[in-house]
C-alpha cells in the first residue's frame, strides 16, 4: 500500500502511462513473431509430440520375456525355502543358483523401472546412463556373490547366522 502511494507521488501519470503502453507493445510484438497461435495447440517437431515408433515384433522380448520374468519370480519361493531347509555349505551349487536367481530377479525389476520411467525420447542422456549403470552393477554383484559363495560361508549361511544373532 505504501509503495503504491510513493509511486503515485513521485512519478507523473503520463510517465507511467507511456511506459505501460511501450512495455505492452513490446510483449505483444515479441510473442506474436516467434510463437504464432496454431489452431488445436502448438505442435513441435522432434519432441514428445511425435508419434511413437513401434519396435519390430519379437517373441524373445514379448511373451517369452514375460514368461521368464514370472518363472523367475515363482521359482524364488521354493528355492528360498529349500535353501534354508538344507545347509548352504552342503549344497554350494544350490546356494549359487539361489544367489544368481536373486540377482536376475532384481535386475529385471530395476530394468523394468528404468524402461518405464526413463524413456529414451524424454531422457536421451540419463536413460542410457542408468541402463549401463544397472548392467555394470549387476555384473559387479554377480562377481561379488560368486566370490562370497566360493571364498566365504555363502549366502544362505550368512542369512542363517544373521537370523540367529
Amino acid at each position: 500500500m505504501s509503495s503504491s502511494l510513493i509511486l503515485r507521488s513521485t512519478l507523473s501519470k503520463a510517465l507511467i502511462k507511456s511506459s505501460l503502453i511501450r512495455s505492452s507493445t513490446q510483449v505483444r510484438q515479441s510473442t506474436s513473431d516467434r510463437f504464432a497461435y496454431v489452431p488445436g495447440g502448438p505442435i513441435y517437431k522432434g519432441t514428445v509430440n511425435d508419434p511413437t515408433t513401434f519396435p519390430p515384433p519379437s517373441k524373445t522380448h514379448g511373451s517369452y520375456h514375460w514368461a521368464f520374468e514370472r518363472l523367475v519370480s515363482a521359482a524364488l519361493v521354493p528355492m528360498t525355502v529349500a535353501a534354508f531347509a538344507t545347509s548352504g555349505t552342503n549344497y554350494p551349487i544350490f546356494d549359487g543358483i539361489l544367489g544368481l536367481t536373486l540377482i536376475i530377479h532384481s535386475h529385471i525389476g530395476f530394468d523394468s523401472s528404468a524402461v518405464d520411467y526413463l524413456h529414451p525420447r524424454k531422457f536421451s542422456v540419463l536413460g542410457p546412463i542408468v541402463k549401463w549403470t544397472l548392467r555394470a552393477a549387476t555384473v559387479g554383484t554377480m562377481v561379488g556373490v560368486y566370490q562370497f559363495n566360493t571364498n566365504d560361508i555363502g549366502l544362505t549361511e550368512l542369512i542363517a547366522k544373521v537370523w540367529a544373532a
